[in-house]
This record gives structure tokens, sequence and C-alpha cells, in this order.
């Protein structure tokens, strides 16, 4: 009896080593190796920059865009699946918080940063640039997703332009069949009529994915990256 229980005793201590393991690369090396993922992103989208590999994009002619606004940056060309082509920074979440965005929502794509949702409209243009990012692991980018706030800024570049979009609403929770909220006038937004919108989803609760959090942003203003950074990037 007592080798039964000292096997059980040695088993059970077994067991808990291996959850305790699975739970540390689950919190830690998932994030870390996501971290330099992203930041390789980042680091191949500068570097193409750099070599002006990417089509100037023109700004408003006042350097501003509202709700209802019809004028706006140039369409740029298709995005590549799977490869980025912006990348977003929120102050809100901390002044040395950026990720990378890239095209679709593959769980491969998200396991390298934000996914852009392929049927929505592209940066900056009119219509509802839709972006998704995991809530937690792989890097928890959206962790903090609960403290944005209307008004909070949310600013993206594609290299040769600054584009700041304002928060209106949110965050808003809902089901992931709510397929509406990245429509081009997204539902429960407040949005009556087209204009240059930005959707951002993540999963609820932080540990689980049976909900989203929404949150609804205008494109506010444009700048050229010549111009410097826009003033909700400087501290």
């Amino acid at each position: 009896m007592r080798v039964v229980v000292r096997t059980v005793s040695e088993l059970c201590i077994t067991v808990g080593t291996v959850i305790v393991l699975f739970v540390v690369y689950v919190l830690f090396w998932t994030g870390v190796k996501a971290d330099n993922v992203m930041g390789d992103q980042i680091d191949r989208l500068e570097e193409q920059w750099a070599r002006g590999a990417v089509r100037s994009t023109a700004a408003a002619p006042d350097g501003s865009a509202s709700p209802g606004a019809t004028t706006g940056p140039s369409k740029p060309a298709p995005y590549t699946e799977d490869e980025p082509f912006a990348i977003m920074y929120i102050p809100r979440l901390g002044f040395t918080w950026n990720k990378p965005v890239l095209e679709g929502t593959a769980t491969g794509t998200l396991k390298k940063g934000l996914g852009h949702y392929g049927s929505t409209a592209q940066l900056g243009q009119k219509g509802n640039f839709s972006v998704a990012g995991h809530r937690r692991t792989y890097g928890d980018p959206f962790k903090d997703f609960p403290k944005l706030r209307p008004g909070d800024a949310v600013v993206l570049t594609d290299g040769t332009t600054w584009f700041t979009y304002r928060i209106d609403k949110g965050p808003y929770k809902t089901l992931p069949t709510d397929i509406e909220v990245i429509g081009p006038v997204p539902r429960k937004s407040g949005y009556t009529r087209e204009g240059r919108y930005l959707t951002l989803t993540t999963c609820d609760p932080e540990w689980g994915h049976s909900h989203r959090l929404i949150v609804w942003a205008h494109l506010d203003s444009t700048q050229p990256v010549e111009a410097g950074k826009p003033e909700a990037l400087r501290r």
C-alpha cells in the first residue's frame, strides 16, 4: 500500500510540474518569441521604407480627415497576405507600445503581430480599416485593451504617411458572430454615414474567446513622415 501511495504521490508531483512548465511556456516563452518575431517584422518594414520601397501616399490637402470626409490619402497597392505593411502605436498602452500590422487574420499571421481583416478598407481609405489582435499569448499585444477610452489616439504609419485616428466608442462587448462591427458603417458604432474609420478587435475574457471587445475610431488627421511624428506621439 505504501508503494502505491508513494507512486501516486510521485505521479501527482510529475503532473503538477508539467502543468507549471506549460503555464510558464504559455505566459513567458511564447511572449518572448512573439516579441522577437514582431520586432523582426518592424525591422523588415523599416528597411523597406529606408530603401524607398513604398509608393508615396498623398495626404489630404489640409492634412486632416473627418468621419464624413471625401478627401484623403490616395489608394495604396493591395496588401500581400501574411506580410507586414504598417506599424501601429497606441499611446494609452504605453509610449513604447508599437506593433506591426500584417495582412490577414489567420492563426499564423496573428502570431507575428496584428492582423488586417482583408475584406475591410485599406489604411486611411474610405470605409472601415479593421484590425484584430491577441489579448493574451503571442506577445499579449492587446492585453490592456479595456484601458482604451474615447478620445485616445491610435496612430499608424505605412512609411510615407502618419495616420492619426481618434477613438469614438468602446470598448464594446459582443459575440464573435457579430461581423457587422467591422462593416463599412459598423453596427453599434454610432456612425450614420460612410467615413474613414478604424475598428480594433480582441478576445474577451482575458484568457478566453467567448466574446469580443471592440473599439471604433475615425481618421482625425494625416501628415507625411517628413513632417516628423504627429502630436499624439510627442512626449
